[in-house]
């Protein structure tokens, strides 16, 4: 017959198991970068760009006949990282990084929706790839935005639901 001191080890062991399962679990998780199926090719109507510079996960500034453009992602947002007077936001650090990986120093193509410019002066333009991934539904199918459309600019939007989902 096992003693209490024998039960008490035990317990412990149990215990101990337990608690190393939480704070494993309470760990810091790298995001997963998932890779979603070109949506379709590159439109003939897009504009062949150079990429200057990464803004943030959801704007970046290209070369346009030799002009820096900023250009905003239609239909998406990502967590802010550079907002005049908003604070690093939680996960923005990951959005731009992803971004980053997706299309600096690359040439992209801007495709328009309705409307060209949005309050700031930005392009409000698609983005896409040479292998035909549209890098706005990239981010959402990867978890680095969220679904943000704005009618008329919306013909993506039900793509981006179901990635988002």
């Amino acid at each position: 017959m096992p003693t209490a001191c024998t039960f008490l080890l035990i317990l412990a062991f149990i215990l101990a198991g337990a608690c190393d399962q939480v704070a494993q679990s309470e760990l810091p998780v790298e995001p997963e970068i998932v890779e979603s199926e070109p949506l379709a090719s590159v439109p003939m109507d897009a504009l062949a760009v150079q990429v200057v510079r990464v803004v943030d996960g959801d704007t970046i500034v290209v070369s346009i006949d030799g002009l820096s453009q900023t250009v905003r992602y239609i239909g998406v947002d990502t967590p802010e990282t550079v907002h005049p007077t908003r604070p690093v936001e939680c996960y923005g650090p990951e959005a731009s990084i992803r971004n980053k990986a997706l299309v600096e120093g690359q040439t992209v193509y801007l495709e328009r929706d309705i409307t060209e410019t949005d309050r700031f002066g930005r392009l409000l333009r698609y983005i896409w790839l040479e292998n035909g991934t549209l890098v706005n539904l990239e981010l959402v199918a990867g978890g680095y935005a969220e679904v943000n459309t704005f009618p008329p600019d919306d013909k993506n939007e039900g793509e981006y639901i179901s990635a988002q989902r």
